[in-house]
Order: structure tokens, then C-alpha cells, then sequence
């Protein structure tokens, strides 16, 4: 199952009140959100609190017909306690910003584009591996993703030696850059 497509399943999950789907968002993301918290003057309830508005918005959010999450969950959600967070701060008189906090700001909402360009690159990158077609497909997964070496990769798919298999790589590996590369130009 793609990225895409468990948190796809992650949100339809969510709307159904599905609790396996409900324990894996908190398991994947409660940690960062209570690091964060904790790190700008906050309390592991304030960060459950936080979390479960956060929740509620994504909920709320993932209801409506006309939502389309951008960006994966963790993304999403650490945006929006965030912005929960700062404000809460706020009103109990707990933030003084400064320009220290405020150059940390830009760095969050730069580094969240960098995230959102980085998912929609691999978004990109998983469509390109699976227009390759096989044998290349599953060679490149056997390599990168199940960590083979190239002797057990030669005698999976059956190639003589393990140098034989090291050029089928490449070989495999240059028509996914050719592919990845022509839709990246498309959608720029």
C-alpha cells in the first residue's frame, strides 16, 4: 500500500470512528506534538488537550466532501496544534514573542513547504516506479526497500551473476529517472 493510500485509508478510517485507524494517527503522530509542546512551555495534559483538538479539526476536516488533505496527517495535524498551541499561549499570557520566536516561526513554515514538496515528490517518485514495470520494478524494490544484496538479487530473478544484476539496476534505474524526471517537468 503506497503512503497516499494509507493516509487515505487512515482518514476514511477516521470519519467511520474506526479505532484501529484513531490508534494509529495518535501512535504516528502524539509524540512530536508533546515534544513541541513541552519544548515552549507546556504540560503533557496541555499537549493531549492540544492533540485532541487537533483531531477533532482533522475529523471535522476529513467529513466534508470538499477537503483534500495536501500534505500527509503529521504534517497536518503539527500545523494545526501549532497554531492551537501559540494561541493558547497567548491568552494565558504565557507568549512573548520575540524576534527569536519569530525567525523559529519562519523556519517552521518554511521547513512545512519543504515537507509538503518532499511528499509530493515521493508521491511523483511511487507513481514513476510503478509505470516502470517488471522486472525493473520489483529488482529496484528487492535492492533499495528489502536491502538484498545483488548475489541474492541474481539468483531471485535468475541472472547469472551478481554483476549481471548490478547492470540491470542501473539499467532499470536509469528508465525510472527518465520517467520520474518527465513528470516532475509536467507538473512544474
Amino acid at each position: 500500500m503506497t503512503i497516499f493510500e494509507q493516509e487515505k485509508s487512515l482518514l476514511e478510517g477516521l470519519v467511520r470512528n474506526d479505532s484501529d485507524a484513531i490508534e494509529t494517527i495518535y501512535k504516528e503522530n502524539f509524540s512530536t506534538i508533546l515534544g513541541f509542546i513541552l519544548k515552549n512551555n507546556g504540560y503533557p495534559e496541555d499537549a493531549r488537550d492540544i492533540f485532541q483538538e487537533s483531531m477533532i479539526v482533522l475529523y471535522e476536516k476529513a467529513k466534508s466532501s470538499s477537503f483534500t488533505l495536501s500534505c500527509q496527517i503529521k504534517t497536518y495535524l503539527y500545523s494545526v496544534c501549532r497554531r492551537l498551541w501559540l494561541k493558547r499561549l497567548q491568552k494565558s499570557n504565557r507568549y512573548y514573542p520575540s524576534y527569536e520566536l519569530a525567525e523559529e516561526m519562519v523556519a517552521v513554515d518554511e521547513e512545512l513547504e519543504w515537507h509538503e514538496k518532499q511528499n509530493d515528490d515521493f508521491l511523483l517518485l511511487e507513481d514513476a516506479l510503478s509505470k516502470l514495470g517488471e522486472p525493473c520494478k520489483s529488482l529496484l524494490e528487492a535492492f533499495y526497500i528489502q536491502r538484498k544484496t545483488m548475489p541474492e538479487i541474481a539468483a531471485d530473478f535468475g541472472y547469472t551473476n551478481a554483476e549481471n544484476a548490478k547492470t540491470q539496476k542501473y539499467k532499470c534505474l536509469v528508465r525510472l529517472k527518465k520517467i520520474f524526471f518527465a513528470q516532475y517537468k509536467n507538473v512544474d
